[in-house]
């Protein structure tokens, strides 16, 4: 727990379009679990310089401060947040973002 994962993500759910319900696969899985701000936004930054154009990032944390920091940072970095979502786990809530790079 609270070490960086390269393992592959899992599917994302993205919208429903249609009556379709459409996935998007992450392609790189990034654990922050157990770390708090800034540090989330400060690792999200520095394994997305490791992805190339068009890749998705999944990045897992346990605080409930991403599901603000995060949309801030896409929209000042310029990186496309696909979604978000939320799981209750055993040990407390998880919140997952799915973020593109754009650039």
């Amino acid at each position: 727990m609270g070490e960086g994962s390269d393992s592959p993500a899992s599917p994302l759910p993205l919208a429903v379009c249609r009556g379709v319900f459409l996935m998007l696969q992450a392609d790189v899985k990034l654990d922050t679990l157990g770390y708090f701000c800034p540090m989330p936004i400060i690792m999200t930054s520095k394994k997305i310089k490791e992805l190339t154009l068009g890749q998705v990032l999944e990045v897992w944390s346990d605080d409930e401060g991403i599901k603000k920091d995060m949309p801030a940072w896409c929209e000042t970095t310029g990186h496309a947040l696909m979604g978000m979502e939320e799981e209750q786990a055993s040990s407390g809530r998880v919140y997952k973002a799915f973020v593109k790079k754009t650039k």
